[in-house]
Parts: C-alpha cells; sequence; structure tokens
C-alpha cells in the first residue's frame, strides 16, 4: 500500500529521468535512489544520477544495504583482505576471453556479478583461462528463498551448472581465488623477460611485482642482470 511516486531509472532512461529528477531535487523534493537487487550504485547506472545531483550541490546521503558482493565475501572463505570487484564482464566472447586472461595471475580475490543466460558461457570462458583446478565460489540469490553458494574447483562448478545441481536462475556472485604465489626464481626470471620484450625495465619489474609479491627493487635488480646477459 505505499502509493510514494516511482520513477524507473535505468541505462535507457538515465538521459531523461536524471534531469527531471535533479529538477525536481533543486526544488527541494527529496527523493530516494532504491534498487531491488541490493545497494544502489553497485554495478549498475544510479551513479549518474549521483554525480549529477552533486555536480549541482545536492547533497547525496548514504543509506547501506545489502550488497551482493559483500554478503558472498563474507561466506567464501577466501582471502578478503585484498580483493577486486569487476562487476559483469565483456557480453561478447573474445572481450571476455581477452579481459581474462589480462587478469589470471592477480593475486587477490576476484568478483564478478553475472547473469543466468550468460552464466554457462561465462563458466567455460573462466575454464579455458583460469584451469579446472583454480578454486571458485558461486553464491546465488544471496539472503533469499533460494540461496545456494557452492565453492569447488571451476571444473567441478562447471560440471554442476551442466547438471542442474547448481541452478541457473536468479544472479550469480562470481569469486575465484587469486594467483598462488608464484616461488620459482625461475618462474620470475622467464616473466620478467617477457614483459622486458614490450616494456621498460621499471614497469617490468613493477608488474611482476604485483603477479608473484615480490619486492620491486630485487626485480629490478633482476631485470638489470638479464639485460645484461643479454647484451653480452
Amino acid at each position: 500500500n505505499i502509493t510514494t511516486p516511482v520513477t524507473t531509472y535505468h541505462d535507457h532512461s538515465e538521459s531523461t529521468a536524471g534531469v527531471k529528477l535533479v529538477a525536481q531535487l533543486k526544488k527541494g523534493v527529496s527523493i530516494a535512489l532504491v534498487s531491488d537487487a541490493g545497494t544502489p550504485l553497485i554495478a549498475d547506472p544510479g551513479y549518474r544520477l549521483v554525480n549529477h545531483a552533486l555536480e549541482e550541490g545536492i547533497e547525496v546521503v548514504p543509506v547501506p544495504g545489502p550488497s551482493a558482493f559483500v554478503a558472498a565475501m563474507s561466506v567464501a572463505g577466501l582471502p578478503s583482505d585484498k580483493f577486486t570487484f569487476y562487476g559483469f564482464l565483456p557480453a561478447k566472447a573474445k572481450a571476455r576471453e581477452d579481459f581474462l586472461a589480462n587478469i589470471v595471475n592477480e593475486t587477490g580475490t576476484l568478483v564478478f556479478y553475472e547473469s543466468p543466460h550468460r552464466i554457462v558461457k561465462t563458466m567455460a570462458a573462466l575454464e579455458q583461462v583460469f584451469g579446472q583446478e583454480r578454486l571458485m565460489v558461486v553464491a546465488r540469490e544471496l539472503t533469499k528463498t533460494f540461496e545456494q553458494v557452492v565453492r569447488k574447483p571451476i571444473g567441478e562448478i562447471r560440471k554442476q551448472i551442466d547438471m542442474g545441481e547448481i541452478v541457473i536462475k536468479g544472479e550469480f556472485v562470481l569469486l575465484l581465488q587469486g594467483q598462488q604465489h608464484i616461488e620459482s626464481k625461475l618462474e620470475e626470471r622467464k616473466l620478467l623477460e617477457l614483459l622486458m620484450a614490450e616494456l621498460p625495465l621499471s614497469k617490468a619489474a613493477e608488474i611482476t611485482s604485483r603477479l608473484t609479491g615480490q619486492g620491486k627493487n630485487d626485480l629490478y635488480k633482476m631485470a638489470l642482470d638479464i639485460k645484461k646477459d643479454i647484451l653480452e
């Protein structure tokens, strides 16, 4: 029986609706931005409305609500001291695979959103890029009646989806364990050599440090040794 007027705000209406809403705000009307899927502005277009309002000097006040990826992190049992939320992956297959290939060696937990109609293709891409053994958590319909959280290697998760044991309904949060520490100096050296072929030494050392967890200064010294060996 709530009779408060409601205005739809999404990707297709934000250009016109946003102008009208901000005009009402400037007249002194109070407006609440709400979402039917957790906290607003997490992977949705609401930030444009907030940005527009802020540019007009309008005060915006947060009211915390459930956020699917934060809820998923709390039950995943994966490291939460370092994680990256990527939102939805690219829709096109090539772009999706290229995106994943660029982050395959990230050491923090990787977090994605996915929709039911793309989950099968996304799982295939994840298995192709990350392999079958990378630990993964799939969280579906969190805090709702049919909540489901599964923690298994990518290959097993994909089989459970194919067999219907993980139901393809509702919104998905996908969490992947980050790349484990590369301890082998041989692997570090090989990675440095590959990056040095395309980047300046300092940049190659910086990226290798991020991927392996080793000190940048030590890696830079290694890069100098590699360059010296090549020149000799």
